[in-house]
């Protein structure tokens, strides 16, 4: 008769066997209990363009674009300087020429046919000399002089040496809100792109185009603009602006300015202005 010989586990690797188990689910537990670690963020820091900004620096190209320039422009100028049989001219007498011809070759072939036809503005009824009006946002945007940048975490503000003006560009939005209404500066809302801020403008009242490029101009209540500021330079802050008006361009027109680090320059307040329709007429008085 064979004999079947059975293994039974001793007591102890019973309990050895029961501990491990609960050591297991307990483990489980606790790993489901557990709240998962945050991630790390992936976020670049923000550009540092904070700071007080102010005339180009001194250099042939810069001082061109001390309002607004264009690459045509700015082409037209490095030909001319570097051609050797205008060494004789006047830099005054070559930007004039590169000025002139940035206007021929690109701003006015841009403009629609409303915009060739509208009268030329008398400098006598400028709204800023004759009533003290501010500068609307095309204008604005290309002063001359300082600008002052600050930088929040939920905004960036805009200061201007040129009628002291202010511009809040709301950083996190990416469209203007529905109940809006125009406003000379605009709305502005942003975004930082590696090194460089974006700024998207809408919501611009009607008013005068930027100074040596619509000199005479106008531009309509349709104007948007986005701009891109970016520091390539610890002293050197660039912008290139692309402004769409279906009414007075043809397609967008793209300008460019540059600013120096002035950190010694202040703003001061812009309260000396007399409107000229207040001032007796010559030769009289009141």
């Amino acid at each position: 008769m064979a004999t079947v010989v059975t293994s039974a586990s001793s007591p102890g690797t019973t309990v050895m066997r029961h501990c491990a188990v609960v050591l297991c689910l307990a483990i489980a537990l606790s790993a489901c209990g557990r709240q998962p670690a945050p991630a790390a963020s992936t976020a670049a820091p923000a550009p540092d363009l904070a700071g007080m900004w102010s005339d180009p620096p001194r250099t042939a190209l810069d001082q061109f674009c001390f309002f607004a320039c264009t690459d045509i422009g700015l082409r037209r100028l490095a030909a001319l300087l570097d051609d050797p049989a205008n060494d004789a001219r006047a830099y005054g007498e070559l930007s004039a020429d590169a000025s002139q011809h940035q206007i021929d070759d690109y701003i006015r072939p841009d403009l629609t046919e409303a915009a060739l036809a509208a009268p030329p503005l008398d400098p006598l009824q400028d709204p800023g000399y004759l009533n003290c009006e501010p500068w609307g946002f095309a204008r604005q945007a290309f002063a001359p002089h300082q600008l002052e940048i600050k930088q929040y975490a939920d905004h960036v503000e805009l200061h201007y040496g040129e009628w002291d003006a202010h511009r809040i560009v709301r950083l996190g939005e990416r469209a203007t809100p529905q109940d809006r209404t125009h406003v000379p500066l605009g709305y502005s809302v942003g975004h930082y792109e590696g090194d460089t801020l974006v700024v998207e403008t809408s919501m611009i009242t009607a008013n005068l185009g930027p100074m040596r490029i619509l000199e005479n101009g106008r531009h309509s209540d349709g104007l948007t603009a986005v701009e891109r500021f970016r520091r390539p330079a610890p002293e050197r802050l660039e912008l290139t602006a692309t402004l769409t008006d279906a009414v007075t361009f043809r397609e967008p027109l793209v300008l460019k300015k540059v600013w120096k680090l002035a950190p010694d320059q202040e703003i001061a307040p812009y309260d000396s202005c007399e409107p000229a329709a207040a001032k007796p007429p010559e030769g009289k008085t009141q």
